[in-house]
C-alpha cells in the first residue's frame, strides 16, 4: 500500500522528522536550470549573426537574454512563495486581466511580419498570449475543483462554460492572428476536462468542431493555405513558401550524429530567418546534431514527465487545484515542445511558437519561469501535506494500540 511519504520523489526511505524531509524536488530545479542554460548557450550562438547587422554588437541579444534570464529569476522566486490557495483566489481576477490585454494589444500592440501580437513596454515586449495561456491553466483548475461533479454530469455548466472561455479567449487570439497559441490553450483546456472526467462523447463532438473549424480558417486565410502547401512541399517554392523550412531542413541535415561544432552553423549567418527564436532547435540540430537534440528533448520531457508525476501525488493526496495546475502545465510543456520541434524538423506547419525555457524571448521567459516555479510551489505543499497525512496516520495508531 502506498502511503504518504512514499510519493515523496527522492526520498528512499522513511522518514520520522519533518526536518528530514526535503521540501522541493532538487532533480526538477536542476532540470529547469539546466534549460535556461542550454537556452543561454543556444540563444547566444544562434544570435551574433542577427546581432551584428541589426546593432553591430555580435552579443547584443544574447545580453538581453541573460537580463530577461536574472528577471526570470527574480519572478520565480516571488512567485514560488506565493501559496496555491491565494492563486486560487486570483484565478478570475488573473483571467479577466488576461482577456483585456488580449482586447488591449489589438488596439496599442506592435506589429512584426503582419502578427499584432506585443505591446510595446520599453525593456521587453508583452505578449499577452503567454499570460493568458497561464490564466486560462489557473482558471480551469479553480474551476475543475469547485465543479468537479458538474464536469462529469452537466453539460453546461461542467462543459460548456469553460470552453465559452476558450472560444472568447481564442476569437482575440485569432484576431491578432495567433493560431498556434490558441491551439496550446485548447490542448490544455481539452486535457484538463477529460482529466476531470468529462464525458467522451463531449470530446467526440469537440474534437469534430474544431477539426472543422480549424479546416475552415485555413480555407478563409490565403497564407494559412500557402503555409500548409508549403508544409506538404517545401521544395516547391525553397527561395518563397517554403523558405525557411527548406533552410531548417538544411540545417538538420548538416547536424549529422554529432554536429558542425558550437558556433559553426551556417544557416544562422542570414539563411535561417528567427535563428534564435521560433528556430534555435534548427541551430542546435546543426551545432551539435541527433546527440545533442536528443539531449534537449530529453531535457524538456524530462520536465514534462515531472509535472505529470506531481499531479498524479497531488490527486493521491486529494490535492486537487496542484495536480490540476501540474497536469495542465505538463500538457502546455509537452505540446509547446512539439510543435516548436515539429515545424523545424518539418513534421509539423510552422506555428511561431518559441521552445519553452530556451528561446530568446521576454515575455515567453518571464511566463515560463512563472510556470516551473507553479510547479515548484506544488510539489512543495504536495510534500507538506503528505507529511501532514503521516504524522496523522501515526498519531491514530498510537491512539488505537494506547
Amino acid at each position: 500500500m502506498r502511503t504518504p511519504m512514499t510519493m515523496l520523489s527522492g526520498s528512499t526511505a522513511w522518514l520520522a522528522q519533518p526536518d528530514e524531509v526535503c521540501w522541493y524536488d532538487r532533480q526538477l530545479v536542476w532540470l529547469i536550470f539546466a534549460l535556461l542554460l542550454v537556452g543561454l548557450v543556444a540563444v547566444t550562438t544562434a544570435s551574433e549573426p542577427v546581432a551584428t547587422r541589426l546593432t553591430g554588437q555580435p552579443l547584443y541579444f544574447a545580453i538581453r537574454h541573460g537580463i530577461f534570464l536574472v528577471g526570470s529569476l527574480i519572478i520565480g522566486s516571488v512567485v514560488v512563495q506565493i501559496p496555491l490557495s491565494r492563486w486560487m483566489q486570483i484565478s478570475g481576477p488573473f483571467l479577466l486581466v488576461s482577456l483585456i490585454l488580449l482586447v488591449a494589444v489589438l488596439f496599442v500592440g506592435h506589429t512584426v511580419n503582419g502578427a499584432q501580437r506585443w505591446i510595446p513596454l520599453g525593456v521587453f515586449n508583452l505578449q499577452p498570449a503567454e499570460l493568458a495561456k497561464l490564466s486560462l491553466l489557473v482558471f480551469l483548475s479553480g474551476y475543475l475543483v469547485r465543479r468537479q461533479e458538474d464536469v462529469r454530469s452537466n453539460f453546461y455548466s461542467g462543459f460548456f462554460k469553460p470552453m465559452s472561455v476558450l472560444a472568447m479567449m481564442g476569437a482575440l487570439l485569432l484576431l491578432q492572428p495567433d493560431f498556434g497559441s490558441f491551439v496550446v490553450m485548447l490542448i490544455i483546456t481539452i486535457g484538463m476536462l477529460f482529466l476531470a472526467g468529462a464525458k467522451l462523447w463531449q470530446f467526440i463532438v469537440l474534437v469534430m468542431a474544431a477539426g472543422v473549424a480549424v479546416a475552415g480558417m485555413i480555407m478563409a486565410a490565403p497564407y494559412r493555405l500557402k503555409r500548409l502547401a508549403s508544409f506538404m512541399d517545401p521544395w516547391a517554392d525553397p527561395f518563397g513558401s517554403g523558405y525557411q523550412l527548406t533552410q531548417s531542413l538544411m540545417a538538420f541535415g548538416r547536424g549529422d550524429w554529432f554536429g558542425q561544432g558550437l558556433g559553426n552553423s551556417i544557416q544562422k549567418l542570414e539563411y535561417l530567418p528567427e535563428a534564435h527564436t521560433d528556430f534555435v532547435f534548427s541551430v542546435i540540430a546543426e551545432e551539435l546534431g541527433l546527440f545533442g537534440v536528443t539531449l534537449v528533448l530529453l531535457l524538456l520531457f524530462g520536465l514534462v514527465f515531472k509535472a505529470l508525476a506531481i499531479g498524479r501525488r497531488c490527486v493521491e493526496s486529494q490535492q486537487l487545484f496542484g495536480g490540476y495546475i501540474a497536469y495542465g502545465l505538463s500538457f502546455w510543456f509537452a505540446f509547446q515542445t512539439l510543435v516548436n520541434a515539429g515545424a523545424a524538423s518539418g513534421l509539423l506547419p510552422t506555428k511561431g511558437l518559441t521552445l519553452p525555457l530556451i528561446s530568446y524571448g521576454g515575455a515567453s521567459l518571464f511566463i515560463m519561469a512563472t510556470a516551473v516555479a507553479l510547479l515548484i510551489r506544488v510539489d512543495h505543499e504536495q510534500r507538506i501535506a503528505a507529511v501532514s497525512m503521516l504524522h496523522q496516520e501515526h498519531s491514530e495508531n498510537d491512539n488505537e494500540s494506547e
